[in-house]
């Protein structure tokens, strides 16, 4: 491999072939053998960031600057994206080899403190994210494609807006236009293994960049919720919806979320929903709900429609917690939060106040 780098032409000339033979492969009706001719450009285009870890392999910062110059120059982040699902085995994993340290990568006295391919791809290029998160439409690509989109969300909170956004203007920023709203499906209606990476991402989303996820959740509540408990928290999929009440439970409790909570909790029928999954034959799901439902019952000042629900059900909650998972002796801290919630319901007013 070394001789590919011995020319200071050929590191930057790698790009053009790739993009022509990712190029082709659009073209109607595209044959068959056509994902395979591109392994080789791209194959050839990996080792040079990695050369810090192959001594056999010389190259120099100078060197990787102007091959990354040149995958900017040609678009080839985009066509990647875009083609990543048409692409073999191996040369997926290339490509997300290339997309990790192309948007890793400083150059030598560069103007800015952030990776160039980044930057050009946060200002000039946001459709190369929207294409990554377009890859999870198949299961070929949904794997590579996430692990490029978590490791740029952790980067630049700007990758959280593009996908929250998808380049709305600030008069749709509360509508449904955007690829992350296309996470519901993919989550819920993919493949086993396109939806628990869908799902990785989803969290990522929600949890990394938190004051600009909790001005996008006020600003998309009722939307958001929606479909949240519609689609995830009520999914058929056990797994889905054991993950979707955690990070219901995480969001909610999350001090930047604190007015998200306070409306959330205020809707009675966001507690019927969770009062359902107390009751559901599967213990985690149980155990998931309760710390929902707990956010219900601890708040002080509950809305007259969650008052009226915990009222007319008094009785029968009082029935039903003090055996509410009842096998777990050890976890002090369920037992000492369920006690506190018993006496809560107790103590309760007969009439909302």
């Amino acid at each position: 491999m070394a001789f590919l780098f011995r020319n200071r032409s050929s590191k930057a000339d790698l790009a053009k072939p790739t993009k022509e033979l990712l190029t082709r492969l659009w073209q109607s009706p595209p044959p068959p053998q056509k994902g395979r001719k591109v392994r080789k450009p791209v194959k050839l285009i990996t080792p040079v960031p990695f050369s810090p870890c192959l001594p056999e392999i010389e190259t120099s910062p100078e060197q990787v600057s102007q091959l990354v110059n040149s995958i900017i120059q040609e678009d080839l982040l985009y066509l990647l994206a875009r083609s990543i699902h048409l692409l073999p085995f191996e040369s997926r994993k290339d490509s997300q080899s290339i997309f990790s340290y192309a948007l890793r990568f400083k150059p030598p006295n560069g103007s800015t403190s952030d990776p160039a391919a980044l930057v050009h791809v946060i200002n000039h290029r946001p459709e190369v994210i929207i294409e990554l998160c377009h890859g999870y439409a198949h299961k070929e690509s949904a794997m590579p494609s996430g692990v490029v989109i978590r490791e740029a969300l952790k980067a630049h909170e700007a990758i959280a807006e593009i996908i929250l956004y998808d380049q709305c203007d600030d008069e749709h920023r509360s509508s449904e236009e955007g690829v992350f709203w296309d996470f519901f499906p993919w989550i819920d209606g993919g493949a086993f293994e396109v939806s628990t990476d869908a799902f990785t991402t989803f969290r990522e989303i929600l949890t990394r960049h938190r004051p600009l996820i909790s001005h996008f959740l006020e600003a998309n509540f009722s939307l958001f919720f929606k479909k949240y408990n519609t689609t995830l928290i009520q999914s058929n999929s056990y797994v889905t919806k054991r993950q979707s009440i955690k990070l219901l439970g995480e969001i909610l409790l999350d001090r930047n979320n604190y007015a998200v909570m306070t409306r959330y909790v205020d809707d009675g029928d966001n507690l019927k929903v969770c009062m359902t999954l107390l009751k559901d034959d599967r213990k985690m799901v149980q155990y998931e709900g309760f710390h929902v439902f707990k956010v219900f019952v601890a708040n002080p000042n509950k809305s007259a429609s969650v008052q009226r629900i915990l009222v007319n059900n008094r009785e029968r909650l009082l029935r039903f917690l003090p055996g509410f998972l009842e096998d777990r002796t050890e976890d002090e801290q369920f037992l000492d939060e369920k006690s506190f919630l018993i006496r809560q319901i107790e103590s309760m007013a007969s009439s909302p106040s």
